[in-house]
């Protein structure tokens, strides 16, 4: 016979709410548990990256630009006269003196213009003789009328002195005196204008005679001047240097003015960096820079700065002092780094990948037992090439990461293998 069990149900009710009640409570607390976790830490390989410590001391700012070695002076050698170039006697990268014949140039026009003008000055020469004997045979002329004159005044005052001798004892008329006396004068009158014809003579002989030789003066000009246009068909460097290009070929026609050629001295070098024109705010003329070549380092200074910038650049001249390692030559690719200011007592780390001047940045400081990396907000200063000024942030001593950590950019801390 089966007995009936009484508050079986009510049992199992109770304890059913009360493993429910547990669950849910048991469920809770393991989600707030899980909530208070931090998210796990990717790994980062410790080989891939840069580190870098923050260190106090005397830190050295500096701006960097790519440039080359230019020359001080490029002379550019044009062409003096229209011509065809007949022969290019050097290549570029010879050396060469001021004398140096580098192209021959030929010119029928110019040799014609040349032997004209030869002929018009042996022209004008002669005129200048043929004038000299006609003016001083004229001047003859003119001294022999004047001697003649002054014979015949010389006469009729004789004659003149005659009949008034012989007026005064009686022995002719008083009209023969007169007229021996109208004959004197006239002839003495006519004598002065004789002798003042034989000065302006001289005077209009000089002026013909210096009328001529400047016009021959003239046509001697003209005649040196296509000389020297003839001589320099045969184009010369100028200067000594080397021969830095030369951009016409054999049988071009070129005309007046044509750059033939250019000249640059190698031992007289300046250095053009580009600038990043928003690193230009600090540079000055005067300021101190170093030249690395690759095949050693040239002390120069800042001699000019572009006032223009291009494609984000400025172009800054720097002179250099000292004598040029082996291998400078122009167009010699080269780095530069200009001397700002020397900072002392600073707080300074090595510059990030990141890092800019007067920025606060998220950098991963590397925990003291080195095995994780925890991102911190660290505000620079004053930047350099290489370092860059801590305001804030960092300590002495600090170990952070340098290097790109932009796609951990969802995580503040990493783990480092």
């Amino acid at each position: 016979m089966d007995i009936k069990r009484e508050g079986i149900g009510r049992k199992k009710l109770i304890r059913r709410v009360v493993l429910g009640i547990v669950a849910v409570a048991a469920l809770g607390a393991t989600t707030f548990g899980l909530s208070r976790l931090k998210p796990a830490a990717p790994n980062v390989e410790s080989a891939t990256l840069w580190f870098g410590s923050a260190k106090r001391g005397a830190m050295l700012r500096q701006v960097r630009g790519l440039g080359t070695l230019v020359p001080q002076e490029i002379l550019f050698v044009p062409a003096t006269s229209e011509g065809r170039v007949e022969k290019r006697l050097m290549l570029p990268g010879s050396k060469v003196s001021a004398g140096t014949v580098i192209i021959e140039l030929s010119n029928q026009e110019l040799m014609t213009a040349l032997s004209d003008a030869e002929w018009a000055v042996k022209a004008a020469e002669a005129e200048m003789l043929d004038l000299k004997v006609r003016l001083n045979r004229e001047k003859l002329e003119q001294k022999s009328k004047t001697a003649q004159v002054q014979s015949e005044q010389v006469q009729a005052q004789l004659g003149f002195d005659r009949d008034t001798k012989l007026f005064k004892e009686g022995l002719t008329a008083d009209l023969t005196v007169k007229l021996s006396k109208a004959k004197a004068e006239e002839l003495s009158h006519r004598l002065d204008i004789e002798r003042e014809r034989l000065v302006s003579n001289d005077d209009m002989i000089r002026a013909q005679v210096e009328a001529k030789r400047v016009n021959i003066e003239k046509l001697r000009a003209a005649y040196t001047l296509k000389k020297k246009q003839v001589a320099d068909l045969r184009v010369r460097a100028g200067v000594d240097g080397v021969l830095q290009d030369l951009p016409v070929q054999v049988g071009q026609r070129v005309t007046m003015g044509t750059v033939l050629a250019k000249v640059s001295q190698p031992w007289r070098l300046k250095t053009e960096l580009k600038i990043p024109e928003t690193q230009m705010n600090e540079i000055r003329i005067g300021m101190p820079a170093d030249i690395d070549t690759r095949n050693g380092i040239i002390k120069g200074e800042v001699a000019r700065i572009d006032p223009a910038a291009v494609n984000g650049t400025v172009t800054v001249d720097v002179r250099l002092i000292g004598e040029l390692p082996q291998g400078a030559r122009p167009d010699l690719s080269v780095d530069g780094t200009i001397e700002i200011e020397k900072l002392t007592d600073v707080l300074y780390v090595e510059r990030p990948v990141i890092g800019q001047a007067n920025a606060t940045v998220g950098l991963f400081r590397v925990n003291p037992d080195g095995k994780e990396a925890e991102r911190v907000q660290v505000k620079f200063g004053r930047s350099s090439v290489n370092t860059i000024e801590v305001v804030s942030g960092l300590k002495l001593g600090d170990k952070v990461v340098l290097s790109d950590m932009s796609q951990w950019d969802a995580h503040n801390r990493v783990r480092l293998n």
